[in-house]
């Protein structure tokens, strides 16, 4: 199997979906490694371990599996020659009373459930290393029953403890005045006493800490400095006693590796079993008849990963025909179905329970390929057509006679004609291979090369004839009408063109004969010309450059019209020139056109002049008197 085919049939979702029902990191691990067996062996064990769980399961309701943890953490630190901590050998005590307990509970079925039991002659109960712990550590902590010295210690630790507690009460009885409050407590490994800032200097002992205002300074008074001292070498005796315990009971655990490494294993793979089991009881799943010879018949089917109301499908391939052609509207589920028969191959080679009717059958495969959908690369910019091909060509390759084969819309992508002949061809070559192939089309050359050839079988999607909504059943034996011309006919297309289409469909035999002449039209319809004459003053569009202008001279003989825009006159050809708004329409009778030319600075200044504006005057005398540059 390749990561392409367990990528396109979502197999790592439903890898994902059946850790859910695992109860311990160990099964959930093994779920990760585990891959579908091309062998039929290992999937009949497999198969029949799903069976018994699912038993079992279903007649006592659930296994005590769930207090079994993850130790290969605290494994490989034994391993490393560190000393655990309580923890770490509560949890290794932990796993050994789970190992215990379930080799009891399944020990007690062995005789409905042998291949489960089997597995439990494997697992080694380690009961004196379970005792060892749980004896010598409680709540946490070293227990004083641990040892006959931890014993002695804590006992004259608890004497030092209480003859320090009285020398304090009796010392804050006599020092009440110097109280800031009337207890005492523990800074460290220091008992001290509350006393004021201002008495600090009348207390003999040593100040430990002070409270953040500084009001109040916290002191060990002298008198218990001899048992404070003495406590501390106890303590110091404790801790090496304790380590010494903790030691010896890591050496346990050390010398029994072997057995716990064993002990890890099964209770791992007796989690991935239950999972499946699980798994089968959740979705009512029934065990599958299975074969290596290329023989399919799913009866009532579902993708293993849908849920709620799903349309099941019935799909045999593999005795009467090798290959199967699926036809059917868009959004039909022909995709659907191809993905459903590959995940639910992939399944039966995991050992699952499938959603499917008693007397299903699967075939094994050594080999899975798909070519579904878009595999369109951006880094060496292939085209879909390529990326297509290119996946196609691998596949061909690869494929032997133990091979399923599922193509979505084989030879799409490209011309019609060539995908189609591309297609048939490629069905043709992996037949000869021995594949078992399950292919959609809309290609109607591949619907009749199916037809014609004795060891294909065409199938449909059916779609409502009234909404022409999908149905999403799959008919086994039929090709899937047209729904082009369904539609058509539904829309009032004439029965007698659709029957033509039909038959082209089929044939390709097209009616060439010319139509009778008294039916084309020979009337010319005579293009008229319309001239269109500017005059000064028009207001036009320039086409090339889109923008306004204003005529100024009227077109010449060449046809060419001179026209303001921008400030400054151009010369433009009158076929690139549209009349806007005519002159007539934009100015009254009398309004002199020749001022639109003039910007409106130069027109004030003339009218400046004829009104007999000094400033103006003045300003022409000035021009008049400047000397002509040479």
């Amino acid at each position: 199997m390749n990561e392409n085919t367990f990528y396109k049939l979502d197999y790592y979702n439903l890898i994902s979906h059946l850790k859910t029902y695992a109860v311990t990191q160990l099964g959930k691990n093994l779920l990760d490694k585990i891959t579908p067996s091309p062998y039929i062996k290992v999937v009949s064990k497999r198969l029949a371990e799903t069976a018994e769980a699912k038993y079992l399961l279903s007649s006592v309701g659930g296994i005590p599996i769930n207090g079994v943890g993850n130790i290969d953490f605290i494994i490989e630190q034994v391993e490393k020659g560190i000393v655990l901590e309580c923890d770490g050998l509560l949890q290794v005590c932990e796993f050994l009373r789970g190992c215990r307990k379930l080799k009891e509970f399944i020990s007690a079925k062995q005789d409905y459930i042998p291949i489960l039991s089997g597995y439990s002659l494997s697992i080694t109960p380690l009961t004196n290393i379970e005792e060892e712990i749980s004896q010598s550590i409680s709540k946490g902590r070293i227990d004083i029953s641990a040892s006959k010295e931890l014993k002695r210690i804590r006992r004259h630790i608890d004497i030092e403890q209480s003859k320090i507690e009285e020398k304090l009460a009796k010392f804050m009885r006599s020092h009440k005045s110097y109280l800031q409050d009337s207890f005492f407590s523990k800074r460290g490994e220091h008992y001290t006493i509350p006393i004021k800032s201002s008495y600090k200097n009348q207390v003999d002992g040593t100040v430990i800490d002070e409270s953040s205002k500084g009001s109040t300074v916290f002191i060990e008074p002298k008198v218990i400095s001899k048992h404070t001292v003495a406590l501390s070498i106890l303590k110091a005796e404790e801790a090496t006693e304790e380590y010494r315990i903790l030691a010896e009971l890591t050496n346990y655990v050390y010398n029994s590796l072997a057995e716990i490494q064993a002990n890890i294993e099964v209770i791992g793979t007796y989690d991935l079993i239950f999972a499946k089991g699980k798994y089968a009881v959740a979705i009512d799943g029934t065990k599958p008849i299975i074969n290596n010879h290329g023989y399919t018949n799913i009866i009532s089917g579902k993708h293993p990963l849908l849920t709620g109301n799903v349309v099941p499908f019935s799909l045999s391939i593999g005795k009467n025909y090798r290959n199967l052609v699926i036809t059917g509207p868009n959004a039909g589920g022909k995709t659907i179905v191809l993905k459903a028969v590959g995940l639910l191959t992939l399944a039966t080679q995991l050992g699952l329970f499938l959603p499917v009717k008693m007397g299903t059958e699967i075939s094994i495969y050594e080999k899975i390929f798909v070519d579904i959908g878009d595999n369109q690369s951006l880094e060496n910019a292939l085209s879909t057509f390529s990326s297509h091909v290119k996946n196609l060509s691998s596949i061909i390759k690869q494929t032997n006679k133990s091979t399923l084969l599922l193509f979505d819309e084989i030879g799409s992508g490209t011309e019609p004609n060539e995908g189609a002949a591309l297609a048939i061809a490629i069905l043709e070559e992996v037949y000869k291979k021995g594949a078992i192939t399950i292919s959609s089309t809309h290609y109607g050359e591949i619907k009749n090369f199916s037809l014609m050839h004795p060891d294909f079988e065409n199938a449909a999607m059916k779609f409502d004839p009234n909404t022409l909504e999908p149905l999403y059943q799959l008919v086994i034996g039929t090709s899937g009408e047209s729904n082009a011309l369904f539609i058509s006919k539904k829309m009032g297309i004439s029965s007698h063109i659709l029957e033509r289409a039909e038959k082209y469909i089929a044939t390709k035999q097209y009616n060439l004969e010319l139509i009778m002449e008294s039916k084309i039209r020979t009337e010319e319809i005579k293009s008229e010309t319309i001239n269109v004459y500017y005059t000064k003053g028009d207001k036009v569009l320039l086409t090339e450059l889109d923008q306004e202008a204003i005529i100024y001279k009227p077109q010449d003989d060449l046809g060419n019209v001179v026209v303001f825009i921008d400030g400054q006159m151009q010369t433009v050809y009158e076929k690139r020139v549209k009349l806007l708004i005519p002159a007539t329409e934009l100015y009254p009778d009398e309004y002199n056109l020749d001022s639109l030319f003039i910007d409106f600075k130069t027109r004030k200044f003339e009218k400046d002049i004829a009104r007999g504006s000094k400033k103006a005057l003045k300003q022409v005398n000035k021009e008049i008197r400047r000397p002509k540059s040479n």
